[in-house]
Order: structure tokens, then C-alpha cells, then sequence
């Protein structure tokens, strides 16, 4: 299955330069998600923009298949970049952002998919796990009773990737999940989280 990383963002709130790049414990973050889908047997396609020509480059250097969008927004980019693959397969669609995802996620995820059958399925985190969000206030929805945010995480069928899919919601709490980097606060987060995380498994 192929994982669609959309790594179009700039990051102006966080000024460091090319989200995608900016340095978690030293590791690019698109590194980690990256890492994660190769770890659980996915092939990663990056997509970046105009305003990520160094993504790009990173990419390139390390043999990442990458498509440039055109930077009309998230939906319509992803939409351009499956339809641009000639993609007829179900994949996985992810943000760049959060660098606490695991090949143990991944997995899961892609078994939650195969078992319920349905078109579409979308990940969410328990919304008191989460601590910042992309657009201002966090989008709040039910899941199983549960209040919950979208965890950027989807997986849609590309064949059919121009029309509303039949969804099924993946509720996960897992705080790794929860890591969305949108400014220097989360980025402080999620390295402590993650050397954390590494120290416990060492």
C-alpha cells in the first residue's frame, strides 16, 4: 500500500524554516513519518509544493518519489497528486506533522481497514490528548461516545478519490498521535515525548 505524505506547508508559525524539515532531536520530521510507513511495509510517495522546493531536494537525495502540487489546499492537492500517481488502489494519506506516528500505528490502522470493509477510514485521537491543532480550535466530533480530533491519518480508496467516500472512524489514544507540530511549543513537546518514548524502549 502506498502512504501519500502531504508536505506542501511552509510552517510560518514556527519560523524554522521548511516544516517538513524542521529538526526533532535532530531528525527531520518528515523523516519519522517516513521511516514509519517504510517500517510497516508501505512505499512513501511525498507530496510537496512550491513552498517546499528544499523537501524537494531531500527527497530527491534519497531516492523518496515525491510529486509537486499546486498548492491549492490540502483536499484539492491530494486530490491532483492520487489522480497524477494514476493511483486505483486503496492508501494511506498522512500529514507531515506528526512525528510521533509508529510502524505499530501503521499496522493497526491497515488491519482496522481491511476488517470493517469500508471505503474510507480516518483516525482520531481522544481530544484530551490534544494539545494543539492546525487551524486555531480543534474539530471535535463523536467517536464511539468519545470526544475526539482527527488525527491526520486517512486511508481512501484512489479510485474513487474525487467523491465522498463511505468513512469509517478509527479511534486510537495514543499520545503519539496526538504530536501535531504547529509552532515552538509543540516542537518542544514532542522531543521530550519521543526521547522519552526511545529511552523506555532502550
Amino acid at each position: 500500500m502506498h502512504a501519500l505524505i502531504m508536505a506542501g506547508g511552509e510552517g510560518s508559525r514556527l519560523n524554522l524554516g521548511e516544516k517538513p524539515l524542521i529538526l526533532v532531536n535532530g531528525k527531520p520530521m518528515i523523516a519519522y513519518i517516513v521511516d514509519a510507513f517504510r517500517s510497516a511495509g508501505c512505499e512513501p510517495v511525498v507530496a510537496t509544493s512550491s513552498r517546499t522546493p528544499m523537501t524537494m531536494n531531500w527527497c530527491r537525495a534519497r531516492g523518496i518519489t515525491f510529486c509537486k502540487s499546486e498548492g491549492l489546499g490540502y483536499i484539492q492537492d491530494m486530490i491532483d497528486v492520487v489522480k497524477e500517481l494514476d493511483e486505483d488502489e486503496p492508501l494511506f494519506v498522512c500529514v507531515s506533522d506528526i512525528p510521533g506516528i509508529t510502524p505499530e500505528n501503521i499496522r493497526d490502522i491497515r488491519h482496522a481497514y481491511m476488517s470493517e470493509r469500508n471505503d474510507a477510514l480516518s483516525v482520531w485521537v481522544p481530544a484530551r490528548l490534544v494539545k494543539s491543532c492546525r487551524g486555531g480550535m480543534p474539530y471535535l466530533e463523536y467517536v464511539c461516545g468519545i470526544e475526539a480530533c482527527p488525527a491526520g491519518v486517512n486511508i481512501l480508496r484512489g479510485d474513487e478519490i474525487s467523491k465522498v467516500q463511505c468513512e469509517f472512524a478509527l479511534l486510537m489514544d495514543d499520545p503519539g498521535l496526538s504530536l501535531n507540530v504547529n509552532n515552538r511549543e509543540d516542537l518542544a513537546a514532542a522531543e521530550i515525548f519521543l526521547k522519552e518514548r526511545a529511552s523506555l524502549k532502550s
